[in-house]
């Protein structure tokens, strides 16, 4: 069983490495296209990905998790590949798009635990899985630093295909397959293409928003054309004999109130760490870049403290988690992120200020990694399970997107481009970290709103006992 977890935890924090090392690498390709659309760079993979969460959730439904587990898996390897081998700026993006296929991969690892596992093992199982990002917080800085200071960009965009075809060597040999099925039958692919097309619309005129105006017709047109095509899918899906997500589920204060809290926090964790590494990786240039200009393995070494209480928090979170509520880190996490994106604002200049303010992020990221999945089994029926794990990877992923279409519009607001690559000055940094804390405390507010819910281990339990 073991095996298996730690088969489980590979392909899905592959998706946190694939995230920091691309992160790490923005500022090299940058300068090596010279675009002023880097963000682009991390976002086409994540747009991608909310297009296909809900095909891909629905079609693990009818043919299994583990085969569909592979099948997104040689996707994002051919994604991978494509990417690497570019020699410009659109194939990279096309490669990157095309690894997006990759990203449902989380929702049906989780998805899976709960069928592959005893019911008393499911909460640690899915805990173990969790605070695997440990690993990747430890080891991923170094991986870059070596890789992009000896190799470039190249040796990460190949790094991340070795990796992602060692996620589907363990696909192929330890993962079995998931056992339950449900009836196949039509699939309402008109509400798949206006939820993740209106997400894709939504975000991307989030992120036009700072270049064309806020009251531009075009921004306006994306963005409120993307919310009108969400609800549709919403109508849609409701009337449809074959939805692609129950969405009665959601009317449920359990079930919203965990989505929303965990949606809108894992969106801080993950959409606002590109402030740091845009932040340290920069040059530094006067009065064109006030970034850090440091090696990614001076990165890497710096971090080191971080790397090692993120483990430590989030195993310990992991067992706490077996008795504590699970609302109580997640919370708190959220509250010591927002601290810390405050008073990093004022301090991040030199190696000792970044290693010191570092341990907010990194007992925040430990409390929340180890909380979100345990939170969202305790929300639903194990029958549900697959379809809340795609449903609030869908919702987080639209709010990572969105928060870190954000993050480079304020960034924008203070920067200069030259020889056709964007430069960040002081003042971007520091407006993105208030952004980033305000976000932050937002979520920990929202988690107020989840009424207690059993833990894990009951709620399996309670399935056991009354399975037939």
């Amino acid at each position: 069983m073991v095996l298996i977890a730690l088969a489980l935890m590979w392909p899905t924090q592959l998706l946190s490495l694939a995230g920091l090392l691309g992160g790490n690498a923005q500022a090299s390709v940058a300068q090596h296209f010279r675009t002023t659309e880097i963000g682009w760079f991390i976002l086409v993979n994540a747009l991608v990905a909310t297009v296909v969460t809900p095909f891909v959730v629905k079609l693990a439904d009818f043919y299994g998790k583990r085969n569909v587990m592979i099948v997104i898996t040689l996707l994002g390897l051919v994604g991978d590949i494509i990417a690497a081998l570019a020699t410009n700026y659109e194939t990279l993006l096309i490669g990157r798009g095309i690894a997006g296929f990759y990203g449902p991969i989380a929702a049906l690892a989780y998805a899976s635990v709960r069928e592959l596992f005893p019911p008393k093992q499911v909460g640690t199982a899915s805990g173990m899985i969790g605070s695997g990002i440990a690993f990747v917080a430890l080891g991923g800085p170094f991986l870059t630093g070596w890789l992009l200071d000896s190799y470039g960009f190249r040796g990460v965009l190949w790094a991340l295909t070795i990796a992602t075809a060692i996620g589907l060597l363990l696909l192929l040999t330890i993962v079995p397959e998931t056992p339950q099925r449900v009836e196949r039958t039509q699939v309402n692919w008109l509400g798949g293409a206006l939820l993740g097309g209106g997400a894709a619309a939504f975000t991307y005129g989030i992120g036009k928003g700072g270049e064309w105006g806020w009251t531009d017709t075009g921004t306006l047109a994306f963005i409120l054309g993307g919310l009108l095509a969400v609800g549709l899918y919403v109508v849609t899906d409701l009337r449809s004999a074959h939805p692609l997500f129950d969405l009665t589920m959601m009317s449920r204060r359990t079930v919203w109130t965990v989505f929303l809290a965990t949606g809108l926090i894992g969106a801080t964790l993950f959409g606002t760490g590109v402030i740091g590494q845009l932040l340290m990786l920069f040059p530094k240039i006067p009065q064109v870049s006030d970034g850090l200009g440091m090696t990614a393995t001076h990165a890497a070494i710096i971090g080191i403290p971080a790397s090692i209480l993120i483990l430590a928090v989030g195993f310990g979170t992991g067992m706490a988690l077996r008795k504590v509520d699970a609302r109580l880190p997640l919370g708190l996490g959220a509250l010591i992120s927002g601290i810390g994106y405050l008073l990093q604002r004022n301090w991040h200049h030199t190696d000792t200020q970044l290693i010191l303010l570092g341990i907010f992020s990194a007992i925040a990221m430990g409390m929340i990694v180890s909380s979100i999945p345990v939170l969202i089994i305790e929300a639903v029926s194990p029958e549900e399970q697959a379809t809340a794990n795609g449903l609030q990877g869908m919702i987080q992923g639209v709010f990572t997107t969105v928060v870190t279409q954000l993050v480079y519009v304020v960034l924008a607001q203070h920067s200069t481009v030259v020889q056709g690559t964007r430069f960040y000055l002081d003042a971007g940094y520091k407006s993105a970290m208030l952004l980033a804390a305000g976000i932050a405390l937002l979520g920990g507010l929202s988690v107020l709103l989840v009424p207690r819910l059993r833990r894990a281990e009951d709620v399996e339990a309670g399935a056991a006992v009354t399975a037939p």
